[in-house]
């Protein structure tokens, strides 16, 4: 008889039942406290916590730049994110679940982001190349397995990652390094582990991003917001295939291409 413990689960395989040493992801609840100000709790994975926190506030709308933040300050056990602004701002009122296990919070329903197709198009090569570099980067996810991974990149050697065990976290923890470390971003795409809802479409187009690359689903909410928003949303990136679901102008197709509209490709 196998002695089961929960450090040591079992794997059924073909009949066989063997233990296997395998670490699952951690979990922790961090109280958020704005300007001293209890606001919310976050369960997420224990680290860039202060990007979750700047990032979080961020895609409220509530900070804009590095600027607005005067500290910042994440106790030693990782379960108290303390954010000092350089201004005074009322909590908000009502918070919004969404979608998801422990999904996130929002004070927002609907943002008004809308940013205007660039002459550029994209080839789809590009596309699969930063997909496979995303799952390179999955160092949490090797250890661990049940870990989102989310990036930013420009597709030419700008790239930004985050891991969490939400994934609405991945994006906000995103946006606090893209506040927080400023980069010269000649464009911004997405990519994610994590299926896509309209809300993390909403935190892309605040990011600026106007392409989204998910390895799974999108929602068709998802796929209206993305169409109001004017990004490009693509599923189901695998090596060699993706399906695109809203506004497939910014891909190089087989087509021939307006010569007034540059191609990138890299």
């Amino acid at each position: 008889m196998i002695n089961f413990t929960s450090n040591l689960p079992l794997i059924y395989n073909n009949g066989i039942w063997k233990e296997i040493n395998q670490t699952s992801p951690e979990e922790i609840p961090v109280d958020l406290f704005v300007n001293g100000q209890f606001w919310l709790t976050f369960m997420c994975s224990p680290f860039q916590i202060e990007y979750l926190a700047i990032g979080f506030l961020f895609n409220e709308h509530i900070i804009h730049s590095k600027s607005d933040v005067a500290s910042s300050w994440i106790c030693k056990n990782n379960l108290t994110a303390d954010i000092w602004l350089n201004f005074s701002v009322e909590k908000p009122k009502n918070w919004l679940r969404t979608s998801g296990c422990h999904g996130g919070q929002t004070s927002f329903q609907k943002t008004d982001e809308d940013y205007a197709i660039e002459a550029e198009s994209i080839c789809p090569d590009l596309i699969l190349n930063l997909f496979e570099n995303l799952l390179t980067f999955q160092e949490e996810y090797r250890k661990t397995r049940g870990i989102h991974c989310s990036a930013l990149s420009d597709g030419d050697g700008t790239f930004l990652i985050a891991e969490d065990i939400g994934r609405h976290n991945t994006l906000d923890k995103l946006a606090g390094q893209f506040v927080m470390s400023p980069l010269n971003w000649k464009r911004k795409m997405i990519l994610t582990t994590g299926r896509v809802s309209s809300e993390m479409l909403q935190k892309s187009a605040h990011i600026g991003a106007n392409i989204l690359i998910s390895r799974t689903s999108p929602t068709n909410a998802s796929i209206r917001t993305a169409q109001e928003l004017n990004i490009t949303l693509i599923g189901y990136a695998r090596r060699n295939q993706f399906t695109v679901y809203a506004h497939p102008e910014r891909i190089k197709t087989s087509q021939e291409v307006d010569n007034k509209i540059k191609i990138f490709c890299n």
